[in-house]
């Protein structure tokens, strides 16, 4: 029945039942009302007509058992359809009370609020018009529903307009509704109310269960002595302490982090001779978990066992996502061989908890095992079974298998969320795939999931990046049509990719553009086009832009200061450098590292290493570490000038601090060595070296090796004393590029490296030894030096090791001469 049929109903005189002594039998009555319910079911055209005659016969008006057929017909449409066929009659039937609150229920139960709502209109609002019954059922579907407003509305109106007060259970459900929606203060209201009819009622007006719903209220706002204060004025009153009101109270405390309050409410229990449940333990637990307190975890649970009460699975999942998330080591086969145990069977959640961790901890292979083992056991997997898989696949590099997994996780029905779909399609863009990335956001709008800034951010720029600039324009513009909302980094990624493939122009106009619709730049998108003036060397407009995003009170941050100082160093205008350092500090904006960087490079290339320094000691007391990049453009300086000392200490304080230096480290100094150092450490001029690395490298010219082969033996070994490995083995695969092949001294090097990671036992699976006798013997040689440079108390197998290769290659020539000899 649809709203406005049913709103063509007009109000009727309500009449109360007549009982009368012609009247049928209970007996035939329940006939009749079967027989009028088939009628109905039987859908005929003509039954109306049936319906008449067929009550005709029994003279039976159909308004009096109008709430008998709509307590048996368990179909709302078919009964407003009778509804409707009794209203219309043309001679007087009126329905009377029990007739709506039946027709009410009957609604209530299928759910049909439009239809709820139009018959309340129809009504006139007279006393007894609806039951009580009605009203707590219509009161409950809403409720049940999530429909919280329309809920209270009915309860407003039940009680104010049809002076019919919900019962118990009505006001419950209103009360639950409320608290679940966080609305604590309306709910108190009516709980107040509830217990002021209470104190002048003969009926249950509330009852434990309606303190508890508001004492739960009261929890999740943080108010457990408000609750604890609510439960004592309510001892007596229709309100008996039981074990729920603790474990509401418990779980408040542990939710709001005071497990010692818990704890005491936990004992108090025990005093008063009430038995903890298992939510009683869950709230605890749950509590410690949170703290990684797991030593207290274990007592809770060795005190569940003298209860007689068993973990549930909720509590070992929630005892297991603790442990990863505190960092704990969780083996999971341990973790479900002991729930097996605890007769506690693991779920799907329990596999998804234990699936998500191993991920995070980069444990694939156990996640992939654990996922096939729950398949096994007869679970179905669902996206978070799959997410966690997926993200960590894609961060991998491992595109193949992520897809392969999204692509089974549709096909089970599940459907992928952004997160999920937004990772693929970063993946795909870092790995210049953008075509597959575009392909699977179409599949992802296939799937109902719609694109948000990020992911349009992301492709955007990867279009940029390929050159594909018009693809770019046209993607923003869908993403206009489609009414997402492009934010800064959306417009910024635009304008800058024209800017990386040298349109400067292009970009300059759409700039424009955008702010003459009316769209903030921010401080991101002034800081991509200044980049761009900068790149060009077109300093004043870079300057004019700054002087324009203040103006749009945009004010310029550490990036846009660094960007402008590095664009005058690149102008050779180190003053104009400075003078926008100057205006930095006035604007308390706090340089960065790649500030100071900027500015130790003018220093270098203006020629004034001391000034260099003196900016390279002052961002170290204001706390900041120089980078890979602030370290190499000194160490060049250094190298240029001649300065071989100084760089060679720079380069061993860099590994001293950790900071891994990169190609351009490694060719300033290999070039420093070959161009300035070679003639002075032949002729003795060299200043006193206290560096290892000059050292080394003066040893190795005097050797007789090659300039070039000393220089990156002598940084190889200074990486490798310094436990860079990764380091050294790349540079190590570098010199054989560049012609420089392997010999006894790297062989040395790269030995006393892997040594001092703890690895002696398997060195052999790390590199292979291909030397000669004699070449051991330099190998050895060489090893002794290095153990001269070896940190105080920490020592290297280096030389044993080559002592024993060389004693190793003695005795296989001497048994070759004895077998030489004897042949003879």
């Amino acid at each position: 029945m649809s709203k406005s049929l049913l709103s063509r109903i007009k109000p009727r005189q309500i009449t109360k039942l007549k009982p009368s002594s012609i009247y049928p039998s209970s007996t035939n009555i329940n006939r009749i009302v079967n027989q009028v319910c088939d009628i109905l079911r039987t859908r005929h055209t003509q039954w109306e007509q049936t319906l008449e005659t067929k009550l005709s016969a029994y003279e039976v008006v159909p308004s009096d058992i109008a709430h008998l057929v709509f307590d048996k017909i368990q179909d709302s449409e078919l009964g407003l359809k009778f509804f409707y066929w009794v209203n219309e009659r043309p001679y007087g039937c009126s329905l009377d009370g029990f007739a709506y609150s039946s027709l009410l229920r009957l609604l209530a139960r299928f759910r049909d609020f439009s239809d709820i709502e139009s018959l309340l209109e129809s009504l006139n609002c007279e006393e007894n018009l609806v039951s009580c019954e009605a009203v707590d059922d219509v009161i409950r579907a809403y409720s049940c529903n999530g429909l919280v407003d329309k809920a209270l509305e009915f309860y407003k109106f039940a009680v104010e307009k049809c002076g019919v007060v919900p019962s118990v259970v009505g006001c419950n459900a209103v009360l639950d509704a409320l608290v679940r929606v966080g609305r604590f203060d309306v709910a108190r209201r009516i709980y107040d109310e509830m217990v002021e009819r209470d104190g002048g009622s003969e009926d249950v007006c509330v009852d434990n269960y309606s303190t508890c719903i508001v004492l739960r209220g009261l929890c999740k706002e943080g108010k457990m002595e408000e609750g604890r204060k609510l439960i004592e004025d309510r001892w007596g009153r229709d309100c008996v302490p039981n074990v729920v009101f603790y474990n509401t109270l418990i779980d408040g405390y542990c939710r709001n982090g005071d497990v010692g309050g818990g704890c005491l409410l936990f004992k108090e229990l025990k005093l008063k001779g009430i038995l903890p449940t298992v939510e009683t333990y869950g709230a605890l637990v749950n509590g410690f978990c949170k703290k990684g307190d797991f030593e207290s975890v274990d007592k809770m649970l060795k005190d569940m066992k003298l209860y007689g009460l068993s973990v549930n699975v909720q509590m070992c999942n929630n005892i297991i996502d603790a442990r990863y998330k505190h960092g704990c080591t969780v083996k999971a086969v341990d973790a479900l061989r002991k729930m097996i145990e605890s007769c506690c069977e693991p779920n799907i959640v329990t596999y998804n908890t234990l699936i998500a961790g191993s991920c995070r901890n980069g444990n694939v292979g156990e996640a992939e095992q654990l996922l096939e083992l729950g398949t096994k056991k007869g679970l179905v997997p669902n996206k978070f079974s799959y997410t966690p898989l997926i993200h960590v696949y894609c961060q991998q590099g491992n595109f193949d298998r992520a897809s392969h997994l999204l692509l089974q996780m549709t096909n089970g029905g599940h459907k992928a969320d952004l997160s999920t779909y937004g990772a693929l399609i970063h993946g795909f863009v870092v790995i210049g795939e953008v075509d597959v990335a575009l392909s699977i956001m179409g599949k992802m709008t296939e799937h109902g999931v719609l694109p948000d800034a990020g992911i349009y951010n992301v492709l955007m720029s990867g279009l940029c990046k390929k050159g594909r600039l018009q693809a770019a324009k046209d993607m923003l513009s869908e993403m206009l049509d489609r009414n997402v909302l492009p934010d800064t980094y959306v417009h910024a990624t635009v304008v800058d990719g024209f800017i990386r493939n040298g349109e400067l122009d292009e970009a300059k106009k759409l700039f424009e553009q955008n702010i003459e619709r009316g769209i903030d730049h921010d401080v991101v998108g002034y800081n991509v086009m200044i980049k761009g003036y900068c790149r060009f060397g077109k300093m004043d407009d870079a300057v004019s832009c700054i002087n324009r995003m203040i103006k749009e009170h945009n004010f310029p941050d550490e990036f846009t200061f660094s960007t402008i100082i590095d664009g005058y160093v690149k102008q050779h205008n180190l003053k104009a450098s400075l003078g926008f350092f100057t205006q930095m500090l006035k604007r308390n904006c706090k340089p960065n590292v790649v500030t100071y960087s900027c500015l130790i490079n003018g220093f270098c290339r203006n020629g004034d290493s001391i000034g260099a320094e003196n900016l390279f000691r002052q961002m170290q007391t204001h706390g900041l570490m120089p980078n890979v990049i602030t370290y190499s453009i000194l160490i060049g300086s250094f190298c240029k000038e001649g300065s071989l000392s100084k760089a060679a200490s720079l380069f061993e304080q860099m590994l001293v601090k950790k900071c891994i230096p990169n190609d351009v480290t490694f060719h300033y100094l290999v070039n420093g060595f070959l161009n300035n150092a070679l003639p002075e450490v032949r002729n003795g001029t060299q200043e006193e070296k206290k560096s290892m690395l000059l050292d080394f490298f003066e040893r190795s010219i005097s050797d007789g090796w090659s300039p070039q082969t000393a220089a990156y033996n002598s940084i190889l070994a200074c990486l490798c004393l310094y436990g860079m490995l990764n380091t050294a083995l790349q540079m190590h695969n570098k010199m054989a590029r560049k012609g420089c092949l392997s010999d006894s001294v790297t062989f040395a090097a790269l030995l006393h490296c892997i040594c001092l990671e703890g690895k002696s036992s398997e060195w052999e699976s790390i590199m292979s030894c291909s030397l000669n006798g004699s070449e051991l013997n330099v190998a050895l040689k060489y090893s002794l030096i290095l153990d001269q440079y070896l940190p105080h108390g920490a020592s290297s197998k280096a030389s044993l090791i080559l002592h024993s290769l060389v004693e190793d290659y003695r005795s296989h020539d001497q048994e070759v001469t004895d077998l030489k000899a004897s042949g003879t």
